[in-house]
């Protein structure tokens, strides 16, 4: 559909995680690629993190919007993100995102969007313009299968097993955690309406190759028809500044498919009992490696990598490990020929970039969407889990899969499936999905000017 004849203008609204605001951009560039005209919105300590992706002759149709929050105690304008955030402020910094709504109103009223699209912790925002007269449509970051099961456990918090795909399953201590963070903080009070405030599609990251089961599943469920977008990956460049070529620089000294990379996202922080067990895991594997360790603002300047790790760690792995503090490039690894596993938590973001550079998934899933979506990587194909004892990963177990997925040729199937999806994803590149997307946020704009009139 041709939209030049009338240049949509959208008005984009992520969540402050940067695990929302990335895929938000994403949608953002793709769209501007079919002229849309983008307003992006978030606090100035999200965008001043974005401002160097967007390059000014091709994405000049993407303004970035600033919404200032208010200072709360403890919750300076450097802590307006979700990124290195102590898990204690979290509620706080709902708080203070609450209270801007106002000025996100007056954002509404100055910037007269011809639509909305908003993320799933702010129901307010889609109420706001609703009495602006501007559609509203939500984007869904989880995946299907992980928002499909937890719908269902929450019209029946008691039964952990009534999912109707077998493959996805939670253990009693993953239900518990999940339902235990569905009460606090009014995440459901704010999850649901946010569904139902949406004009009459929701987004959703994912493609139909991998989760077209459970994309026709969550329609039923929620009443409305859910759009995939594609995996919405950023692309890498050869280009490397300074802190990059280091890590490009150590991965081309090994051999191919030698590496694992370890990462967490950007919002776990590991007890040091986790550290521990993963360390020894990942020296018994005798495997190479690449590992993040991210501490929370308040302690990442007195924290060293040094001091949570075991004694003499360091030391032993030598050149075979490079262990980081806080952050790496981690797309730019992935896509490196000498990387041959992932280790991760499994947040979707991480999940489609794995898949998306043919990278199996040794997976460690820690709490919210993350247990879901290890088993759908495993029932995939493309990675395994690595399994708890007594609700702990344990160095021996870490070890066997590291080596069972890099090296062992019981890993062999899980490698090639890997490397057949980042083919088929690749090839098809997500341009199906977006058009579909252009088509539907098209017509939705023309079909609320006529309701207006």
């Amino acid at each position: 559909m041709d939209t030049k004849k009338h240049r949509l203008r959208i008005l984009m609204f992520p969540w402050l995680a940067h695990g929302h605001i990335s895929p938000y951009l994403e949608l953002a560039k793709n769209l501007s690629k079919k002229n849309f005209y983008v307003y992006f919105c978030s606090t100035p300590i999200n965008l001043s993190s974005i401002k160097n992706q967007l390059d000014e002759k091709v994405f000049s149709s993407i303004q970035l919007v600033e919404l200032h929050l208010p200072s709360l105690p403890n919750l300076p304008p450097h802590n307006h993100t979700t990124k290195s955030l102590p898990s204690h402020l979290m509620s706080t910094l709902k708080q203070a995102f609450d209270m801007a709504e106002s000025s996100f109103s007056n954002l509404l009223r100055v910037l007269k969007p011809d639509l909305l699209i908003y993320d799933y912790i702010q129901p307010w925002a889609p109420a706001a313009a609703s009495r602006e007269n501007i559609p509203a449509i939500h984007f869904l970051l989880n995946s299907a299968a992980s928002f499909s099961y937890f719908c269902d456990m929450c019209k029946n918090p008691s039964v952990i097993d009534q999912f109707p795909f077998s493959s996805i399953y939670l253990h009693e201590y993953e239900y518990n955690k999940i339902m235990e963070m569905f009460n606090s903080d009014s995440n459901k009070e704010r999850c649901f309406p946010c569904f139902d405030a949406s004009y009459n599609i929701i987004l959703i990251k994912t493609f139909t190759e991998i989760e077209a089961k459970y994309i026709g599943y969550l329609s039923l469920q929620v009443g409305k028809e859910f759009v995939p977008v594609g995996p919405l990956i950023q692309e890498t460049t050869s280009d490397c500044n300074e802190n990059e070529s280091n890590f490009i620089a150590w991965l081309n000294e090994k051999d191919h498919r030698s590496v694992v990379f370890v990462s967490f996202g950007t919002e776990y922080f590991m007890s040091k009992e986790e550290i521990e067990e993963i360390a020894y895991g990942l020296e018994l594997s005798k495997v190479n490696f690449i590992w993040v360790i991210r501490f929370p603002d308040e302690e990442e300047k007195n924290e060293q990598v040094d001091e949570v790790l075991p004694q003499g760690f360091l030391k032993r792995i030598g050149n075979r490990g490079m262990v980081v503090k806080n952050w790496a490039p981690q797309p730019k690894i992935l896509a490196h020929a000498n990387v041959g596993g992932f280790v991760s938590h499994c947040g979707w973001s991480s999940v489609m970039e794995g898949i998306h550079y043919g990278i199996p998934i040794i997976a460690m899933p820690e709490h919210l969407d993350q247990p879901v979506n290890a088993r759908l990587v495993v029932e995939l194909g493309v990675g395994k889990e690595v399994m708890r004892e007594k609700e702990k990963f344990m160095r021996k177990e870490v070890a066997k899969v590291v080596n069972e997925v890099v090296v062992g040729n019981e890993g062999e199937e899980v490698r090639m499936k890997a490397r057949e999806l980042s083919e088929i994803m690749r090839k098809k590149g997500g341009g199906e999905e977006i058009d579909m997307v252009v088509e539907k946020l098209v017509q939705i704009s023309q079909l609320s000017k006529k309701n207006v009139v």
